[in-house]
């Protein structure tokens, strides 16, 4: 996992790592697409992301990252 994408929970998840407060709906899409990364992850703890909510939500963005360390974004919130 690249350390710009570390945030506060780690899960495993039909094996794909899931990093900080990544959206259910987005966990479900990686299950379905099925895509050649190691996982997903919301870096830090944006405000307005799943288990952040409270006034004055942040837009951020959700990002596949692969064993190599590359990074993507997979989706905006």
């Amino acid at each position: 996992m690249p350390e710009r994408l570390y945030s506060c929970h780690t899960a495993l998840v039909d094996g794909y790592v899931i990093e900080g407060h990544v959206p259910a709906d987005l966990i479900k899409r990686l299950l379905k697409e099925k895509p050649p990364v190691v996982g997903l992850a919301v870096p830090g703890m944006p405000i307005g992301s799943p288990g952040m909510e409270g006034p004055n939500p942040q837009a951020y963005e959700i990002f596949t990252f692969d064993k190599d360390g590359r990074t993507t974004v997979y989706a905006k919130r």
